[in-house]
């Protein structure tokens, strides 16, 4: 496995402050923001979508630091029923992606509206009243497969061999059926970002869905999850609330290892690997309370203490 982490965990610097950290801090690569939910500080895509000599110069900083360009990372809602520059963001950033020779792009999966005349996304989480099934049907038949298929295709004639969509909250595809499902219909070109952070909170285990996805493992985000037992009690772990306000929150995002320890990141690496995956960990710092250097410090250094990064050579002697 190979060590980095997402641009935009130290989103305040500058471009080439985070190249000197990421060097410093002894990690491989760099996932890179382009658009959506990001503002993208290090990367302008508009100004990049068919630019050779700025693409040139921007993998040239990555590769005078030693590092690599790990994924673009198109983070938002692709299906906004009135936003549509965040579908266009995936777009260009797939189309920059092909032209730098960049295989994968990190996407979510998109959230329409629940009905032709909506206005605002719908994500639906249960199966009653009745019309909740018809939200689905419409998000999937209308929305969801028609344009990911369009994707697909724009992959291909990109050059962008894996689209990694993120098991994210309020987008149609958030767990590993979802997930599965919609790799089925599209094809082996959509594969998961698998981000324990957001399984703990809908109350699944990461563990377990490691196993579950096998190959679709396309990207690993590391980040973690306080659940917070004493409003979880009283709250449930559906929460609306600030995410700044972490005390009065049943979960918050957090540095590695303050939600969960050492010994179950470890399970998690390994997991991975029974899995059949050995790619990026590329950790994104979301902790309010701890300073953004200092929590990516952290985590890197937990990360490195347990993740495997040479191949495997045992084998039982011939006797």
């Amino acid at each position: 496995m190979k060590l980095g982490f997402v641009s935009d965990s130290l989103g305040g610097i500058s471009f080439e402050k985070l190249l000197d950290h990421a060097a410093r801090l002894g990690v491989s690569g760099v996932e890179v923001n382009t658009c959506g939910w990001s503002t993208a500080p290090h990367f302008d895509l508009k100004a990049m979508l068919g630019n050779g000599a700025k693409q040139n110069a921007f993998l040239k900083a990555f590769a005078d630091h030693g590092l690599e360009v790990i994924s673009l990372n198109a983070n938002g809602n692709p299906l906004h029923p009135t936003d549509p520059t965040q579908g266009e963001g995936l777009k260009d950033t797939i189309r920059v992606a092909g032209e730098m020779g960049i295989r994968t792009v990190c996407a979510m999966s998109g959230l329409p509206a629940g009905g032709a005349a909506d206005t605002m996304p719908n994500w639906v989480v249960s199966s009653w009243p009745p019309e909740t099934q018809a939200i689905l049907r419409y998000q999937w038949e209308e929305k969801l497969l028609p344009f990911w298929s369009k994707i697909a295709a724009l992959a291909q004639e990109n050059g962008v061999e894996r689209i990694a969509l993120e098991l994210h909250g309020n987008q149609c595809v958030y767990n590993v059926p979802s997930l599965l499902k919609l790799r089925d219909a599209i094809g082996p070109v959509i594969g998961a970002n698998l981000d324990p952070s957001h399984l703990f909170w809908m109350g699944a285990d990461p563990l377990i869905a490691a196993e579950a996805l096998g190959p679709a493992i396309y990207h690993v985000h590391a980040k973690d999850t306080l659940l917070n037992a004493p409003v979880q009690a009283v709250t449930s772990l559906l929460e609306n609330g600030s995410l700044m306000n972490i005390p009065a929150r049943s979960w918050s995002y957090i540095t590695l290892g303050f939600g969960h320890g050492e010994e179950w990141w470890r399970q998690f690496c390994y997991r991975l690997k029974m899995a059949g995956y050995d790619g990026w960990l590329s950790i994104e710092h979301e902790d309010v309370v701890l300073n953004s250097l200092e929590g990516l410090e952290k985590s890197v250094a937990l990360l490195k203490s347990v993740m495997p990064a040479a191949p495997a050579d045992y084998k039982p002697q011939a006797i």
